[in-house]
């Protein structure tokens, strides 16, 4: 009521200009709402296209499988490992913040699809015997570093020249892209693709590993995938592929994985549908910790994923590749060189072992220093 005698009476003391003050206002006031409008539906549209951000914060993590009733921490030097019984491998995933806000519209492995921000492309100029590979995510710089100063730190083994490079998607905001940049320039052992770096895109980050090695290292004889959280023995590891009956083509091995059922659970987070991979079990593949090959088969793996369907079992993908190459897993010579957890620290085990799992990039630097001080 207040509002229509304040209209009256300016419409009493300016005539005909206030009452057409008066309709521009009201149509104003209208148009605005509308637009309101339309912009609540437009975004409510764009929302239903694209996965909600809690379900990508979910998927943003940095490795693939875990061992259930086990939980690494930081140790003492007397008790580096904590002891764990009845272990049993299963998908493991840790999740991490979130990295970056664009959105995940679909899932393509084949690496042709991305291209490399930061690449090294002049790094297998000197011919090495055996790359090591290792996915990590752009914030895990102490786990980059840790590597750094410690298996990652060898460029010559039995002889035999190493190369260690480490392989991130895109971080998500300018300045994480610039601290990675920085640490390029020092270390000149970053590759970088514009893929999403999430636990959802671990197959295209295994494939765009296997794109690098392809187009920018043919020369190596061997290469190898190795998680970030791993402790690497090279010395054993250099024996195994130097072996005179180790194959020098078409050849993988690791922790091999027999007739794993795929999971229909949605409520997993390893639910692969059956769209995406009809069989119910999954091919024979390696352990995604750490498995080594012949670098010809990393141009054969990229030629196998034009006609294979992606999911989001990174391992288990590279398995269906071999399958559809014909080439079959092979278990090493003596299997408990690739163990998931040594339990309890004990010294001479870790004089055993090619791989193993460990908690944190402390752990591999104590474990480092004490399995390498004179006995």
């Amino acid at each position: 009521m207040a509002t229509k005698n304040i209209w009256h009476s300016l419409a009493q003391e300016r005539g005909p200009y206030m009452r057409q003050i008066k309709k521009t206002f009201i149509v104003l006031l209208t148009v605005a709402l509308l637009l309101s409008a339309v912009a609540f539906v437009s975004d409510l549209n764009f929302k239903t296209f694209t996965f909600p951000q809690a379900w990508l914060n979910k998927a943003m993590n940095q490795t693939h499988y875990n061992i259930i009733n086990s939980t690494l921490a930081v140790h003492t030097p007397k008790d580096l490992l904590a002891p764990m019984s009845n272990q049993q491998i299963q998908q493991r995933g840790t999740t991490v913040a979130q990295t970056t806000d664009i959105p995940v519209y679909y899932h393509v492995a084949h690496p042709s699809n991305y291209h490399f921000i930061l690449d090294e492309p002049d790094k297998c100029q000197q011919n090495p015997f055996l790359v090591l590979m290792v996915p990590v995510a752009p914030h895990q710089v102490d786990a980059r570093n840790a590597i750094r100063s410690t298996w990652g730190n060898e460029s010559s083994v039995q002889g035999k020249k190493l190369l260690t490079l480490f392989l991130v998607g895109l971080t998500g905001g300018p300045e994480a892209q610039q601290q990675l940049e920085e640490e390029s320039r020092q270390h000149r052992d970053l590759v970088q693709s514009n893929f999403v770096d999430s636990y959802f895109n671990l197959t295209i980050k295994t494939m765009v590993i296997m794109d690098w090695l392809a187009t920018r290292c043919p020369q190596a004889n061997y290469s190898m995938k190795v998680d970030s959280d791993m402790y690497l023995n090279l010395e054993n590891l250099m024996s195994l592929l130097l072996a005179p009956n180790t194959p020098r083509q078409n050849y993988i091995t690791g922790m091999v994985m027999w007739d794993r059922p795929v999971i229909r659970d949605k409520s997993s987070k390893w639910y692969v549908s059956e769209e995406l991979y009809p069989e119910p079990k999954y091919p024979t593949y390696l352990l995604g910790m750490g498995y080594v090959f012949s670098n010809d088969l990393s141009k054969k793996l990229v030629e196998a994923s034009k006609v294979i369907k992606p999911f989001n079992i990174e391992d288990a993908y590279v398995g269906a590749c071999l399958k559809q190459l014909g080439v079959e897993p092979s278990s090493p010579p003596d299997p408990s060189k690739f163990k998931a957890y040594l339990g309890q620290y004990i010294r001479e085990d870790f004089f055993r072992v090619i791989t193993t799992i460990l908690g944190s990039p402390q752990q591999l630097i104590d474990i480092w220093k004490d399995v390498k001080r004179p006995t």
